[in-house]
């Protein structure tokens, strides 16, 4: 990967988790852990990976996104602030009467969202159906889909991933967020979906096993599925929840809570400071 683009991702990932942040203090609820910990890889997706644009959103050969894990939201919206898909400051408004980010993504309300999430399990079966479309039309978007850890205990995901090899649906990519937390606790603890990547594979996947914070992982996880032919692609990631937020990280109790006046000063202080020292290593004086 080219150091200007990794350089210039890294901060704005940095930027992302602060909008995330901001948007879950302001509506005093959400789920920060899963939207700090998939940071990374969505920002490689929209601002460097994907065919999409804030001013073609309707466009028939754009790539498509599903957000199957509905609930992080806060770092969907973040991304698209950022890509310019509406105003960041708009991040503010989250979960507030009347504003269009609700707690899940609503298509049709947000400029960017491709897909209306929520129930475990379901967004995935929207993104093989698009895939499918996207065959018999012969069409060259491709789809991507992300889903949690705790989310693939959910039987309808395995009736998607039977689905997905039948029709060999290569335009198709899911990524697993696997952080090994969900609301509950441990995955290993509450059902385990261990071994992902076996699964995967059994149901006939092409399987890519990456760490979902390092962007040169990412690329090249993305480079690779772009090449399969013949079969879905599943990545599968090894993240932190709540990422570079201090008190959040690897703590289930913030899968869905948000954070008081004290903790967000201090989740606002570390995140300004390393979008700071990462600016200030790109002029090269760091």
């Amino acid at each position: 990967m080219d150091k200007e683009l990794k350089k210039r991702l890294e901060i704005t990932a940095a930027k992302v988790r602060l909008g995330i942040i901001e948007g879950v203090y302001n509506a005093k609820s959400g789920h920060p852990g899963g939207s700090l910990g998939f940071a990374d890889t969505l920002t490689y997706l929209y601002m460097a990976r994907m065919n999409v644009s804030p001013d073609k959103t309707n466009e028939p050969d754009r790539d498509r996104f599903v957000l199957s894990k509905g609930h992080n939201a806060p770092v969907l919206y973040s991304v698209l602030a950022h890509r310019g898909f509406f105003p960041v400051d708009e991040l503010k408004t989250l979960r507030k009467i009347g504003s269009r980010l609700q707690g899940h993504p609503v298509m049709g309300k947000v400029p960017g969202v491709d897909y209306s999430t929520g129930s475990l399990g379901q967004g995935i079966s929207g993104a093989c159906g698009m895939a499918l479309a996207g065959k018999i039309d012969g069409a060259p978007y491709r789809v991507y889909t992300a889903l949690g850890d705790g989310e693939i205990q959910e039987g309808q995901v395995w009736e998607a991933a039977m689905f997905a090899a039948h029709y060999g649906l290569d335009n198709l990519t899911a990524v697993v967020d696997n952080n090994n937390l969900q609301i509950d606790g441990p995955i290993t603890e509450v059902m385990s979906p261990y071994p992902i990547d076996e699964k995967f594979k059994a149901f006939g996947w092409h399987v890519i096993c990456i760490d979902g914070h390092d962007f040169e992982q990412i690329e090249a996880a993305f480079d690779e599925a772009e090449k399969i032919s013949g079969k879905p692609v599943a990545i599968i990631q090894k993240t932190v929840k709540g990422k570079n937020v201090s008190f959040m990280e690897n703590k289930a109790e913030w899968h869905g809570a948000a954070p008081n006046d004290e903790q967000y000063k201090i989740a606002v202080s570390e995140l300004q400071a390393r979008i700071d020292e990462l600016e200030k290593e790109g002029t090269g004086n760091g």
